[in-house]
This record gives structure tokens, C-alpha cells and sequence, in this order.
């Protein structure tokens, strides 16, 4: 299990031979860093900026100011551009309402990914994207078959592409390590809920 979407996202990069559109899911600066410089070969990637748990507010903007000055910087073969959603802490806290005392990895960021996701789904599908897909697996924290799961059942919800993918292989964390060096990007020493903030200072 833990190589097939490792194996699955290189069977799909390698079908692309002209440059597709991807909406593309990006957690943060860093975890995105090596996803672009892999994906900018095959497609004209859309960063959607999207993730209502992170808390507070300033954190969030700090993130997202990241987020832009990397793709400022960053070369690319195809077309990059982002899309910013508004703050909205207050629809994940819905959501999650009753798992606040979950523990990292477990119900309250299952429902997290799944919040995320959607949005990313229902956006690719309203606007004609060939792929969805997340930074999300570059990180060795994050639950990278749960997330595929997630992902493709979404894909087939709202008729669009999911691309299966588990970024962290292959170098893929330290690449990113080793990128947000190079652009001097913050690196966040939590998730971005409250709830992971607790369990780091704990």
C-alpha cells in the first residue's frame, strides 16, 4: 500500500504528453514548493489556498503571503496562478464540532482533509479543470491513502480527475525542505488548527 499511489501518480504523469490544467490544493508554501516543480512539467497548474483550520487569523495571512512569494519566485515550464479564498475559520470549527479532543491524525483532520478536498473538487469541476489534487501527501505526517481515498471519491461526486499521488516519495519531503531553504519560506512548526498548535506545545 504504501507504494501504489507513489506508483499510480507516476503512471498518470507519465500518460500526460501536452500540458493539462490542475487545481491544485496547496496546505502551505513549503509542502507546495516541491509539488509545482514536479507538476509545472505536465500541466498549467491553479493554486487554491484554501484551509479555514489554520488559527488564528495572522497565521493564516502569514501562510498565504508565503504562498504567494513562491510563486512569484519559483521557475515553471506551464503557467501558474492562485486562487485566494477568504478566511473562514468559523466553517471549520462547524465542522468539526464534537472532535475538538481527537488526537493529531485521527476523526478532526479526516473531516479537515474531506473540507478541503471538496472545496477543491467543487471549484475544478465548476471551472473545467482536467485534475484535482493536494500537497497534502509531501508531508510523512499526513495519511496519504486516506487522503487518495478521499480524493477519488470526490472526483467521482463532482465528474472531475483526481490525481492520485503520494508527493513525499522519491525525495519528495526533503525536496521541499530543500526548496523552502532556497526561497527562504517559513516553515510553520504546526498543521494550523488550534487543536495541532496544543499538541506541539504539550
Amino acid at each position: 500500500m504504501s507504494k501504489l499511489y507513489y506508483e499510480l501518480q507516476k503512471k498518470e504523469l507519465n500518460s500526460i504528453t501536452i500540458p493539462k490544467k490542475i487545481l491544485l490544493h496547496s496546505c502551505c508554501a513549503p509542502c507546495s514548493s516541491h509539488v509545482i516543480n514536479l507538476l509545472t512539467q505536465y500541466f498549467d497548474i491553479t493554486i487554491l489556498y484554501y484551509n479555514p483550520n489554520i488559527s488564528p487569523e495572522e497565521e493564516y495571512n502569514k501562510r498565504k503571503k508565503e504562498q504567494i512569494k513562491l510563486i512569484k519566485k519559483i521557475p515553471t515550464v506551464n503557467k501558474i496562478d492562485i486562487i485566494d479564498c477568504d478566511y473562514d475559520n468559523d466553517i471549520y470549527n462547524k465542522k468539526i464540532k464534537g472532535y475538538e479532543t481527537c488526537l493529531e491524525r485521527g476523526a478532526r483532520c479526516n473531516i479537515c482533509f474531506k473540507l478541503r478536498l471538496e472545496k477543491t473538487a467543487s471549484l475544478a469541476h465548476e471551472n473545467n479543470y482536467d485534475y484535482f489534487c493536494s500537497t497534502l501527501t509531501v508531508s510523512p505526517y499526513k495519511n496519504a491513502p486516506l487522503i487518495n481515498e478521499i480524493g477519488k471519491s470526490l472526483g467521482d461526486k463532482y465528474g472531475i480527475k483526481w490525481l492520485y499521488s503520494d508527493f513525499k516519495k522519491d525525495n519528495g519531503y526533503k525536496n521541499s525542505i530543500e526548496l523552502s531553504k532556497k526561497y527562504n519560506l517559513y516553515r510553520q512548526n504546526y498543521c494550523g488548527c488550534i487543536y495541532s498548535k496544543k499538541d506541539i506545545n504539550n
